[in-house]
């Protein structure tokens, strides 16, 4: 079985995350990782390649992705997936000797922060680990030897210098050797380093902030200097590790569901490592609501298949028979099981990376040449078309009470989304909230340039409304003298639920009628949905352009002691600025609602 490079390529995420390469047997050929999964990925398909990467890609079939928050998570995973799957075209070490460590001595009344390899600790002083990577280990204490100013010479250089190395002059090393500093003061740094190798840094930053304000307050404003850059420095580098966070086992599902299609991913955590995920793709044949169809399959999956049972489940959608569950997943391992859906802290990251990565893995699903070649065939014959029509547009409008209207225009053909081709148009001189106007105009500017340009006809045009949306854009047809194309007008049904669609095919008096599993319909959905999706983006970005500010008290929600809270935590604005949502959202005071709408208008 041939694998279609281009047709996963274009489903693929640009986040990071691991990905394992199958052959046509489902045997696990090769697992790495990346820092943005598509551009990694696409390079095992085009370009020179050695012999030995040349026999990998002829003998993949699929290829699996799961997504992580970082980089670091992603090795961690990668390095997990190697020991447990021992694939062929990876390199596997023939046996663990020894293991990385820091060592801080205890002879020394400066001690410096050394990177060692041994099999087993000694009592020559502290030993933090063993870490899983060499590299990691290198470039964390190379962190904290610039944050926190730690000698890293031999101590026999220690011992003979008689001035301050390069390493002071360039700001990385407080100098002890020739006492620059006091062994107390030094001892508090590298105390300091400690805690933030051992995952404490939240208390060194509350410790720094603290020392940073009495500075101030003295009228030390150096050293209140000083205390800010570490502060800014440590902010940058507290990256919450989700895969290493917690000595917790747990399985997460997560069900992502779009027309035509359903993935509910199984993400495995133990001892708070992820060891991967799993994706599944049920038959929902009776139609159940998300929340039932996850009850069904988690009783199912443990109860059904006997799978050993974690002491936490945790669940994307809150499921009406939780506590049924939770009593039989329970009895049946002999423990307590804790059935959960709204978690915090880490357990809420690992409930959003597995509904990242079944929404990744459905969409790539869905993608599928021969699911796209199903769903045009069903169309042609659904519309007694001669041939499988070459090229679907459909248009749709977004607002807010009318402010920044913008007009959507997607394409596709029978390979998907030919987003080269995607249009929007920004709606002006249209009175607020008028979409038939606005409408009229963005149908209007794309067929007279049709006309004017002899661009690309399509063959079906697809209008996100109802008949009065349909008869507009009958109208501009007209009168621009465009013909011989489907007109298809998608209006949702009173409840507004997938499946429940009226389509009208060419007038309001003639309704297309397709069964709510019917492949022609999940086509329509499908494009309908990309038109929407594509539509409020772009409106977003025009509305958030036109609102955008660059200062904290224009925002709302920032009174006087939320800002004073973020300024503090960060360091100045600089460091606000720089933030994320996730770390704007550990500021006391600041909810994940807040810290979103402070990143959105910082950033737009």
């Amino acid at each position: 079985m041939s694998f279609d490079a281009k047709h996963f390529l274009k489903t693929v995420s640009e986040a990071p995350g691991v990905y394992r390469m199958l052959d046509d047997q489902g045997n696990v050929l090769y697992v790495g990782k990346a820092k943005r999964l598509k551009a990694r990925l696409a390079s095992y398909f085009r370009g020179a390649l050695n012999a030995k990467t040349q026999a990998l890609v002829a003998r993949i079939a699929d290829i699996q992705v799961t997504i992580t928050r970082s980089e670091t998570e992603a090795l961690l995973l990668e390095q997990t997936l190697i020991k447990e799957l021992r694939p062929p075209y990876n390199i596997l070490l023939r046996d663990d000797k020894s293991y990385p460590y820091v060592f801080v001595s205890d002879r020394h009344p400066y001690p410096a922060l050394e990177f060692k390899r041994v099999r087993s600790k000694r009592n020559d002083g502290r030993y933090l680990g063993p870490y899983t990577s060499s590299n990691a280990v290198r470039e964390s204490l190379a962190l904290m030897q610039k944050i926190f100013r730690i000698r890293n010479c031999e101590d026999t250089v220690f011992a003979h210098r008689t001035r301050p190395c390069l390493q002071y002059q360039i700001g990385r090393c407080s100098a002890p050797c020739v006492d620059y500093i006091s062994q107390e003061d030094y001892r508090r740094d590298l105390e300091h380093a400690i805690m933030c190798l051992e995952g404490r840094s939240e208390q060194v930053t509350g410790q720094l902030t603290a020392a940073m304000e009495a500075a101030s307050h003295a009228l030390d404003f150096e050293e209140a200097a000083r205390l800010r850059d570490q502060i800014q420095q440590l902010r940058r580098v507290q990256e919450r590790q989700i895969v290493d966070t917690d000595a917790s086992d747990a399985d997460i599902f997560a069900l992502a569901e779009r027309p035509g299609g359903l993935c509910v991913s199984v993400l495995t955590v133990r001892q708070g490592r992820m060891l991967g995920a799993r994706h599944h793709s049920p038959e929902n044949g009776l139609d159940l609501a998300p929340s039932d169809l996850l009850g069904e399959f988690v009783s199912q999956y443990y109860l059904g298949q006997g799978r050993e049972l974690p002491p936490e489940v945790i669940t994307s959608h809150s499921m009406p028979d939780s506590d049924i569950l939770q009593a039989a997943l329970s009895e049946h391992a002999g423990k307590r099981i804790r059935v959960a859906h709204q978690v915090r802290g880490y357990r809420a990251q690992w409930q959003q990376l597995a509904i990242t990565n079944a929404e990744q893995y459905l969409g790539t699903q869905l993608a599928n040449r021969s699911q796209l070649s199903k769903r045009f065939e069903t169309l042609r014959a659904a519309l007694n078309m001669e041939r499988i029509p070459n090229r679907l547009e459909c248009f749709d409008i977004s607002h807010s009470h009318g402010e920044a209207t913008v007009a959507s225009c997607v394409v596709f053909d029978p390979d998907g989304p030919v987003k080269s081709d995607y249009r929007r148009f920004n709606i002006e001189g249209v009175a607020a909230g008028d979409d038939y106007a606005a409408m009229r105009q963005a149908l209007t500017r794309r067929f007279k340039r049709l006309q004017q340009d002899d661009g690309k006809r399509p063959d079906i045009l697809l209008i996100d409304g109802g008949k009065g949306q349909l008869n507009m854009a009958r109208e501009v047809l007209e009168e621009q003298g465009v013909t011989g194309i489907r007109l298809i007008g998608v209006a949702k049904g009173t409840t507004r639920k997938a499946g429940l669609e009226t389509l009208f095919l060419e007038t309001v008096d003639n309704t297309l009628s397709l069964e709510s599993g019917s492949p022609a319909l999940h086509l329509i959905q499908h494009i309908r949905d990309e038109a929407h999706r594509f539509a409020i983006t772009g409106h977003r970005q025009r509305r958030d352009k036109a609102r955008r500010t660059s200062t904290l008290q224009d925002i709302p929600g920032v009174g006087p002691k939320r800002r004073r809270e973020l300024l503090k935590f960060f360091g100045g604005l600089q460091g606000v600025r720089h933030a994320t949502r996730d770390e704007l959202a550990r500021v006391p005071g600041i909810s994940a609602s807040l810290a979103a709408s402070i990143h959105q208008a910082l950033h737009g």
